[in-house]
């Protein structure tokens, strides 16, 4: 059988981690791995690990950890949901995946940043995935835009995976 690995693509708020449970749900065989929940179980449990700043690296090799699991020791299908919003990571991701025999699908989420905006505002989503008090889902969505307008940030392309949605 065929795996499947699906990127959920997109800036926060934007439906992401929604779509990847559903899915989940109708897609037999699947798994997700959220980043965010990786995240706060870190933060939970690890507050000592985690570096004072710059790049969540202990976040980063817990899901290289959780991802060569689920390719090696599961025949699972995985869907990423994670921001995925760097090429050059995602491109060097896909080949890793298309190395191990995997057909790939980015699902980008092109949502306006107004909507976003507006569903910051009223988000029940668990800020335990922050490593400070002083983040928020505010702070984040302009740090991508900032990224997005500065070219830091491009988006996805269909020929970067095998199905682009």
């Amino acid at each position: 059988m065929k795996r499947l690995v699906i990127l959920t693509i997109g800036k926060t708020h934007s439906g992401k981690t929604t779509f990847a449970r559903e899915l989940e749900q109708h897609l037999p065989e699947s798994t997700v791995i959220d980043r965010d929940n990786l995240a706060e179980f870190i933060n939970t449990y690890y507050t000592s690990l985690l570096p004072k700043q710059g790049v969540n690296t202990l976040k980063d090799a817990f899901t290289r950890t959780v991802v060569d699991y689920a390719v090696h020791h599961s025949e699972q299908h995985l869907i990423l949901c994670n921001a995925n919003r760097g090429r050059e990571g995602r491109l060097s991701l896909l080949e890793w995946f298309h190395q191990k025999g995997f057909i790939s699908v980015l699902v980008y989420f092109n949502i306006p940043d107004e909507i976003l905006h507006s569903r910051i505002e009223s988000s029940q989503h668990s800020t335990a995935i922050f490593r400070t008090a002083a983040s928020s889902f505010d702070k984040v969505l302009r740090r991508q835009i900032t990224d997005s307008q500065n070219g830091l940030a491009p988006p996805p392309t269909e020929s970067e995976s095998d199905y682009f949605l």
